[in-house]
């Protein structure tokens, strides 16, 4: 992205250095990290982070100032997971880009997904400063964005998720957080912040109110910073100790409703020249000629799950005609590989991580990267290769 600084860290990398930076960095989170980081970081022009995060904000905008995608929304919420007193706009929101070449030969963002749910801003922030410290990298190198550092980045994090409450009782929940290859990510969290990590399946109801238990004690939770994916709840079938839809004595750090309101569900209602072509299955579930050309999405899956690459009528017919409301079928953007690397040229998926104050605006804090030369760009999806993985993008004027 910047030739100059990617040919002096290409020449001047070593494999010992890497080894090292994976034990510093697992070292600092407190676990060996459980899923493949990339051997560098991407450097990338601040102007090119500026655009994504203007079409962040431009396409949640769209979204949020429209009462009818507001009305519309209501369907996604599931009766069973419709949470009480939600907030009237999301507190974190990520979207994610890919690099297309355009017409003039220029590099252009393009939609890939969008989501109101928390993503890694404790592990982001202290994986792109190892970059910089365990390859000695230049320390003018931005890592943050918004005019924050470390210190104001993590005094907003604490008013946004601990609030006017006691860090104890404070809660990051999941489930089996232990098991969780984002576990870095919340052991992080806790450290800056002081808030305990709590399985969900432990959590105590005595009349509206939540407790957990540490050393023997039960600490009432009086705040909630969310990381369960519903998802992942019913895969596993889990019965949960109290009833999301209950009216609880308890705050959410980021309302769980707005997991369902913005997310792939979201894009078929976009109009931006940065949105791929995009319709609901049960609204048209008939594959283009150039089904090579597209891709099929389940609305609510994690990590690429269940996505379909060139769609056929076995596959449509496959997912019954009831369930296809939960179904996009989508315009496959190429992704322009921009990163020189020892294994050849490879394409970066950029993730803007976005904050929402109470009081305050839409606000981008961090970039992510995931890098890969496969067809899907997870850290998941790309374990047997080398210089892939999740990275950091740090930012030059």
């Amino acid at each position: 992205m910047i030739p100059a600084l990617r040919e002096e860290f290409n020449r001047n990398y070593t494999p010992e250095k890497y080894q090292n930076f994976l034990d510093s960095l697992g070292k600092a989170c407190g676990k060996p990290i459980g899923f493949r980081v990339s051997e560098t970081p991407v450097f990338v022009p601040k102007s090119l982070l500026d655009q994504m995060a203007q079409y962040g904000r431009e396409l949640v905008a769209q979204l949020l100032t429209s009462p009818k995608y507001l009305r519309v929304s209501d369907k996604t919420v599931p009766p069973e997971y419709n949470v009480p007193n939600e907030t009237p706009r999301p507190m974190f929101v990520q979207v994610d880009f890919g690099l297309i070449r355009n017409a003039k030969g220029g590099l252009e963002p393009k939609l890939v997904e969008l989501q109101a749910f928390p993503s890694l801003y404790g592990y982001q922030a202290l994986s792109a400063q190892h970059y910089i410290d365990d390859f000695g990298l230049s320390k003018d190198l931005g890592i943050y964005m918004s005019g924050f550092d470390h210190r104001s980045y993590i005094a907003l994090m604490r008013e946004l998720i601990v609030g006017n409450h006691a860090p104890e009782s404070v809660i990051l929940m999941e489930i089996d957080p232990e098991h969780q290859k984002t576990l870095p990510d919340f052991l992080i969290t806790q450290k800056e912040l002081g808030i305990a990590i709590v399985d969900i399946l432990s959590l105590k109801k005595h009349g509206k109110k939540l407790y957990y238990s540490s050393e023997g004690r039960e600490i009432e939770v009086r705040r909630i910073y969310n990381r369960c994916i519903v998802d992942e709840l019913e895969r596993k079938d889990v019965t949960l100790p109290f009833d999301l839809r209950e009216e609880l004595d308890v705050e959410w750090a980021g309302h769980p409703n707005w997991y369902f309101r913005i997310s792939k569900f979201s894009i078929p209602y976009l109009s931006h020249r940065c949105v791929p072509q995009t319709w609901f299955l049960d609204e048209n579930p008939t594959v283009p000629d150039d089904n090579q050309n597209y891709l099929l999405k389940p609305l609510y899956s994690f990590a690429g799950a269940g996505i379909k690459f060139a769609p056929t009528e076995a596959d449509i017919d496959a997912i019954p005609a009831s369930e296809r409301h939960n179904y996009i079928m989508q315009e496959r953007m190429r992704f322009e590989p921009v990163i020189a690397t020892p294994h050849g040229m490879t394409q970066m998926e950029t993730r803007i991580m976005y904050v929402w104050p109470e009081n305050g605006e839409l606000t981008p804090v961090l970039p992510l990267i995931r890098m890969g030369r496969g067809v899907m760009m997870g850290v998941d999806h790309n374990r047997d290769l080398e210089w892939v993985g999740g990275s950091s993008a740090l930012w030059v004027e």
